[in-house]
């Protein structure tokens, strides 16, 4: 009788334990989602500008052409969607794997693009302020840390900002007319993002220039 009592006791305390991990208005990191619009199996590139003059979401592309990368976001506590809770405390990084680029983001460049509403919902939509590149995931990070209800999202990064100083600029330029004169496929410099290294990078490379972070 006396170990059924406790076993009961002990059993509880479980219960109670594991409900006092969803804390009222914090985010949980398994029980929040994000997801973005491309289909599975697609994999976007999105062309960024220190400035925030890159493109939008909706207007990453593949190489088939346009393609709609926006990120939905929707946060909860584990028990109910989060409701105002700061778009600067919602950002974007890269997933940090060898030879895999040099992304930058300037201070606060890569923040949601609103509070979450009545719905626990935020987007990042709006064009980033960042440089370099990126062929890894994109990481959703809440708080200082990374959402674990997923591994990260399939979308990479590139930019006029080949060398990821946050200054697209003269440095920029060598790096890109290396890649141009090898008729290569580097994704750095790919910023058209056509599966070559052509004539149509130009015109992104030259309007870039002169973009810098805030």
């Amino acid at each position: 009788m006396v170990l059924r009592k406790l076993t009961g006791v002990f059993s509880i305390a479980l219960v109670i334990g594991a409900a006092s991990f969803a804390v009222a208005g914090v985010p949980d990191l398994f029980a929040t989602t994000a997801t973005t619009a491309a289909p599975v199996g697609v994999t976007p590139v999105l062309y960024n500008l220190p400035n925030g003059l890159g493109s939008t979401f909706a207007l990453a592309r593949t190489t088939s052409g346009v393609q709609d990368a926006t990120i939905t976001m929707i946060v909860s506590d584990g028990v109910a969607p989060v409701v105002n809770f700061s778009a600067n405390d919602m950002w974007l990084e890269k997933e940090i794997v060898a030879s895999t680029g040099n992304f930058i983001a300037c201070t606060g460049g890569t923040t949601a693009d609103v509070n979450t509403n009545a719905s626990g919902v935020t987007t990042w939509a709006a064009p980033l302020r960042a440089g370099g590149w990126s062929t890894s995931k994109t990481i959703v990070v809440i708080n200082g840390a990374a959402l674990t209800s997923n591994t990260g999202l399939v979308l990479r990064h590139n930019s006029a900002d080949i060398n990821g100083d946050g200054n697209a600029n003269l440095s920029d330029i060598p790096l890109f007319a290396t890649d141009f004169s090898a008729g290569s496929n580097a994704f750095r410099s790919d910023l058209q993002f056509d599966g070559f290294v052509n004539l149509s990078d130009i015109p992104r490379l030259a309007s870039g220039v002169g973009a810098v972070c805030p």
